[in-house]
């Protein structure tokens, strides 16, 4: 529910700023996203006992050198009683800069690691499909097979082992 409330920010702020504007913009907001993986952070704003003004501050207090756009948008999450949504505001801000620079990132799941040349050459092959800048990592997990998930895309490529020997069983049944 917070990521749709944040795509309509987002959205907003996207409309009324150029490239350059909205990329300090994010820079800003992403410190402040950063702070949320503080408990005490957290335990602040959600406190009932502390006015939205002063969580307001206390957000603004974090930022070097607020832009009057930003203060702005601050004030309003404040007013609205949204500030626990800038995480997904400031992650979907991301996003739309790197569609709007056609820079995407992605990550490989494996259970083990792939050579550094592997990766290099996915890359260049899902750039050439999606005609887009794509840069991968590597998560090892006990993910058996690979999966490639490009999230700023919606692509989600896998290749699973106990997937090929369910689909190899189901294909020897149908044929006796």
């Amino acid at each position: 529910m917070k990521d749709l409330v944040a795509k309509r920010y987002v959205k907003a702020l996207l409309e009324a700023r150029d490239l350059k504007e909205i990329s300090s913009f994010s820079k800003k907001l992403n410190s402040v996203a950063k702070a949320f993986s503080n408990d005490k952070f957290r335990s602040i704003l959600a406190s009932s006992e502390i006015n939205e003004a002063a969580k307001v501050e206390f957000v603004l207090s974090i930022i070097e050198n607020p832009e009057k756009a930003l203060e702005n948008f601050i004030k309003l999450l404040g007013e609205k009683r949204r500030l626990d949504i800038i995480p997904f505001v400031a992650t979907e801000l991301e996003n739309q800069i790197a569609k709007l620079n056609n820079n995407f990132i992605g990550v490989v799941y494996t259970n083990k690691e792939l050579p550094a040349k592997s990766i290099t050459s996915i890359e260049e092959q899902f750039s050439k499909k999606f005609d887009v800048k794509l840069s991968l990592s590597q998560n090892i997990c006990d993910y058996d097979g690979i999966k490639v998930d490009i999230d700023g895309l919606g692509v989600e490529i896998s290749f699973s082992k106990d997937r090929l020997k369910t689909q190899l069983i189901n294909h020897i049944l149908k044929a006796v």
